[in-house]
């Protein structure tokens, strides 16, 4: 029997806490390692319980979700944990901050409960960590306050091949979506992504998706 995946559910107001514990409690393949109303007490109960997944909310007292992330899964963090901002864009507008900050992904909050346990599925298996359409909008809504670095040290590392795949991932493209483009097969993209994470010293490829526009490897 496999073990389940165990979320802290993190979100101030009490009405989605109790709907996002409900249903994640309801999975059989989940379950529920706390819950809380601030970023601080999430950071402590992380900390204790070791979640596989923090469902965290941005806007929180105390310490916000941003914070919150920076302590679990920021750079330096030891044992980082794996953390899935959910947000409102219309209303956050730190979401690219709480990815800078270390967050495996986000999802908004008006998602349908399935999208949301298939978020936590993704980012608790460490598989794709950005719904492409999800990737596809946080690069339209926030490309432009991503400032390129004139440090493209790393873009060299890569062969003219990665760094095709690693434009591909930045534009939002899923591992089917790039196979199809390069007209290879999705193992050989697997192995591409897993190629240019090691040489690059990244997690995930939402990472990969910030390091190619800060490094101005796509505008």
């Amino acid at each position: 029997m496999n073990v389940p995946i165990r979320v802290l559910v993190c979100d101030d107001q009490a009405l989605i806490r109790t709907g996002l514990v409900t249903i994640i409690g309801a999975q059989p393949d989940m379950e529920v390692a706390g819950e809380c109303a601030d970023g601080r007490t999430g950071v402590e109960l992380a900390r204790d319980a070791r979640p596989d997944v923090v469902v965290m909310d941005i806007r929180m007292p105390v310490l916000n979700g941003i914070e919150a992330t920076r302590l679990l899964a920021g750079a330096g963090v030891p044992h980082p944990v794996k953390v899935l901002v959910v947000t409102t864009f219309n209303l956050d507008e730190y979401v690219y901050e709480a990815l800078r900050a270390g967050a495996s992904g986000f999802l908004l909050k008006d998602a349908p409960p399935d999208r949301l346990l298939h978020g936590i599925r993704t980012v608790g298996t460490g598989a794709a960590l950005l719904d492409p359409e999800v990737t596809r909008q946080l690069v339209g809504r926030y490309a432009t306050r991503i400032r390129p670095s004139v440090n493209t040290a790393g873009a060299v590392l890569l062969t003219p091949r990665e760094l095709e795949v690693l434009r591909l991932i930045a534009d939002g493209l899923s591992n089917g979506e790039i196979a199809a483009a390069l007209v290879i097969s999705q193992e050989t993209v697997k192995t591409f992504v897993s190629r240019i994470l090691a040489k690059l010293q990244l997690r995930d490829r939402v990472q990969a998706v910030v390091y190619a526009y800060r490094h101005g490897l796509v505008t």
